[in-house]
């Protein structure tokens, strides 16, 4: 037998079968009739044929070969089937978008389709009409689509949030296994969540920005009138997602921190509708996402010492930002259709990546930050330097990082949301290693913290921290050659802040969540 590449998936494994045994023997082709291979069928998941032969077992891509013999499935066999369900987030404009992409990068069709709630993608080949696959995809919320995965309605669930402990527990309930293993889901973009305002507010100048105090005053209706933030005489009018769109369990609820909207709150169906509110109304203050602004304006948020954040798609990718929402898709069976792993696939190529830029979100490709490019920063961690050995430990820092850029990733620690788009950066970076993409230079882990207790504790915590980030990278990229890339572990504690802990506490963010966002590793490639 001669193997040819992309026929042959996998030899001599332990092979899940999925679907009930087929009983027959088959021979499988290559459509060039340079290979055959025979044996008895065990499964067929309308893109891979799983056969026992006299090699063991093996699984055979059905694009690359004909089947002869009667146990061959017949054309409806050979049809993909999956379902997504989830947030509208992504299954209203980007789930289409990604699978009409993903059709024409395979040079099939798409034809479109309904059955009740449910939108039906219809892939076909363009020759001879021949039906390869049919994608469903239901919009409701994150809390739907894990609740169809749960009941076998989806396949993959969408979610704008990490997957909750009591998902995970029913997961395990209903035969699913650990539905919050690695493997089991993707991120697919990013999003944030924005105060915003109508673009001739009656709250002043919206670039003097908010703190997150006074922000939730307006949207609680602790504050009722803009006058007393310095604004017009003029009733405020809070605008949120409504209700029966989940705010207790939409990212939404983390700025709220479980305080509940205003008596005079307007709710909408989604962020979309909350901009467009806003836009609307000048008495009108709202939360929405990013990738949804539309003609509202985006507030920032103040971050003490006179420093602003305001949500940009690098900053968002740095998690720079606090309130970013990672976009997942959760897999529900280990195993898929290989036309739905292909699709999988097919969203981490930078064709797939652009389309999320187009829509609003930021995508997942790494970006270069020059160090030029950190003045706020390095102007922050002037004003902030502690007294005697400050100005030495800033000259350091900038001997170190001097020549390099900042990637995008950024490892921190956290809360669950945290951990997982942490851990979704050093897969990243783990397979940039394992490509070469970074041989020849050097990769700095730097380490930042401010604990509070004192500059040695500082930089000890951020060592630490910074080394288990080496120590994940070395784990993880199992087939790099790290002799041809150097990863060097460096702390500076608490120098370049992005949120300020001194100056006036009405002008700052709660001093967790500066300590939260002061903490992290940067990654630096010189």
């Amino acid at each position: 037998m001669r193997c040819l590449p992309g026929i042959l998936l996998c030899a001599a494994l332990c092979l899940p079968v999925a679907r009930p045994a087929l009983a027959g023997d088959v021979t499988l082709m290559s459509r060039d009739g340079a290979v055959e291979i025979g044996g008895h069928l065990l499964d067929f998941d309308g893109g891979t044929y799983r056969l026992d032969t006299i090699y063991g077992p093996l699984a055979v891509n059905a694009d690359a070969v004909t089947c002869k013999g009667a146990a061959c499935p017949g054309a409806e066999a050979r049809v993909a089937r999956f379902a997504l369900s989830g947030t509208p987030a992504l299954g209203a404009v980007a789930m289409p978008a990604l699978i009409e992409g993903f059709a024409a990068a395979r040079g099939m069709t798409v034809e479109r389709a309904a059955d009740g709630r449910r939108g039906l993608f219809r892939l076909r080949d363009p020759d001879d009409g021949t039906l390869r696959a049919e994608i469903a995809l239901t919009t409701g919320s994150t809390g739907e689509g894990f609740a169809d995965l749960l009941t076998g309605g989806a396949d993959i669930a969408m979610a704008d949030r990490a997957i909750l402990p009591e998902e995970v527990a029913h997961g395990r309930e209903a035969g699913l296994g650990d539905l919050s293993a690695s493997h089991r889901r993707r991120l697919i973009a990013l999003d944030a969540i924005v105060p915003v305002v109508a673009p001739d507010p009656r709250m002043g100048d919206p670039g003097r920005g908010l703190t997150l105090e006074t922000l939730r005053g307006l949207l609680t209706g602790e504050i009722v009138d803009w006058s007393r933030i310095g604004g017009a005489e003029a009733p405020v009018t809070p605008h949120l997602p409504r209700p029966g769109a989940g705010l207790g369990r939409t990212p939404e609820a983390r700025l709220l921190e479980g305080q509940a909207p205003g008596s005079s709150a307007r709710q909408h169906a989604d962020a979309a509708a909350v901009s467009g509110a806003v836009a609307a109304d000048p008495m009108g203050v709202g939360l929405t996402r990013l990738s949804a602004l539309g003609g509202a304006v985006q507030v920032p948020l103040a971050a003490g010492c006179g420093t602003r954040l305001l949500a940009s798609r690098q900053g968002i990718k740095t998690g720079d930002y606090p309130f970013v929402v990672p976009l997942f898709l959760y897999l529900g069976a280990p195993q898929l259709p290989s036309l739905a792993g292909a699709f999988l696939d097919y969203l981490a190529t930078p064709a797939a990546q652009i389309a999320m830029r187009r829509a609003g979100f930021a995508d997942l490709m790494r970006e270069e930050i020059p160090l030029a490019r950190q003045g706020d920063r390095l102007a922050l961690a002037i004003a902030e330097a502690a007294p005697g050995s400050g100005l030495a430990e800033l000259q350091r820092m900038m001997s170190v990082l001097r020549g390099a850029v900042r990637l995008t990733e950024t490892v921190r620690p956290g809360p669950e949301t945290d951990e997982a788009l942490s851990q979704s950066g050093i897969e990243a970076l783990a397979r940039a290693l394992e490509a070469g993409t970074f041989d020849g230079h050097t990769l700095i882990l730097a380490g930042f913290a401010d604990g509070g207790d004192g500059p040695d504790a500082d930089r000890a915590l951020a060592r630490k921290d910074a080394e288990a980030v080496r120590d994940a990278l070395r784990a993880a990229a199992t087939a790099a050659d790290f002799g041809r890339v150097r990863l060097e572990v460096v702390a500076f504690g608490a120098l370049l802040p992005l949120a300020c802990t001194g100056g006036l506490p009405e002008d700052r963010l709660p001093e967790a969540m500066a300590h939260r966002l002061n903490r992290r590793v940067e990654i630096w490639l010189r």
